[in-house]
């Protein structure tokens, strides 16, 4: 494990001083945010804090498990602060609502693993060489000699898997191995963690699924994949959102597909677009950001306002552009 960097001590410290503390997470959340939140609030409480953790969405069926005692509450308004903690949020508006409830604090410190994060903290720890927070939230725990007990190290093991893709991202390192293993070695349900974030997908996803293989499209002599995701696909699938989590995973596995592209109705002038790359060449990161959005080299997405059609043009666009130059 490298050396600790003086901004942990500097979060540590932070941390020391303050009583009451929240733990944020983003919108739409996924593995590692669920796991970062819920291993923090459980390492603070075990150091005596008085902790909420917020996050303005539920938490995904599949993720449920890690936290039997739902100590992730939708965020209230009027409370006071000595700390707010963001985790794995690129940016202070992909809170959300929690944004508009935690402004009444002392510290804000932005923990995040996504280079495109605009460090909006007091206190950044962005580390974009990582490929989850949750490696970064068990470097702050072992740092700061906090126990790690088996519930924290199911939520940090079930971050560190899902964000790499169960370690087959080229974004994992030796490094994770060595976090993961410790993870297991300290009490992590290795058996469990798979069977409920891998193996028990509901049939609303099944269904969700058979859409993907039913409607997906090519283009650019089969480099590119994608897919539309309607507000009445989930109706009549009987799905919700967090059960479209991975399913992009499904096109971008296709042997010809260099990118893989959902486009999913949010409202009826406003999509959420996601983003993946298998090459090198093109950095999905960088085209989300033409779109207001970020992310990673190999994963990232944007909310792009205007007419359906109009923005898959444009994104579709932007994606061959990508493609053109990267073979330059």
């Amino acid at each position: 494990m490298k050396p600790h960097p003086k901004i942990i001590g500097r979060i540590l410290e932070g941390i020391g001083r303050s009583k009451v503390i929240c733990v944020a997470g983003h919108v739409r959340p996924d593995g590692d945010c669920i796991g970062s939140q819920l291993g923090l609030t459980l390492a603070l409480l075990d150091q005596g804090k008085k902790v909420v953790c917020w996050n303005e969405d539920h938490v995904p069926h599949k993720l449920a498990f890690l936290d039997p005692h739902n100590l992730i509450q939708s965020p209230s308004p009027g409370q006071r602060f000595d700390c707010v903690i963001a985790t794995d949020s690129a940016s202070f508006e992909r809170l959300g609502k929690v944004g508009k409830c935690v402004q009444n604090r002392k510290l804000l410190i932005n923990i995040d693993h996504h280079a495109s994060n605009t460090r909006y903290g007091d206190i950044n720890w962005i580390s974009g060489r990582e490929p989850s927070t949750g490696e970064l939230i068990f470097r702050l725990l072992k740092a700061g000699g906090w126990p790690i007990t088996p519930p924290i190290a199911d939520c940090l093991f079930t971050a560190v898997s899902t964000d790499t893709g169960s370690f087959q991202y080229p974004s994992t390192r030796p490094s994770t191995y060595h976090v993961a293993a410790e993870l297991v070695k300290l009490g992590a349900n290795l058996a469990k963690i798979c069977d409920e974030v891998y193996q028990s997908y509901p049939l609303s996803r099944v269904r969700l699924l058979k859409h993907l293989y039913n409607h997906f499209r090519l283009t650019q002599e089969n480099q590119i994949a994608w897919l539309w995701l309607k507000k009445a696909d989930f109706a009549r699938t009987g799905a919700d959102t967090s059960d479209s989590e991975g399913l992009i995973d499904h096109i971008r596995a296709i042997e010809p597909v260099v990118v893989a592209c959902v486009f999913e109705e949010l409202q009826p002038d406003l999509t959420r677009v996601s983003l993946r790359s298998k090459s090198a060449r093109v950095n999905v990161s960088e085209i989300a950001g033409q779109f207001g959005g970020g992310g990673h080299h190999a994963a990232a997405g944007a909310r792009i306002p205007g007419k359906p059609m109009a923005v898959q043009r444009r994104v579709i666009a932007a994606i061959k552009k990508a493609l053109n130059a990267g073979r330059s």
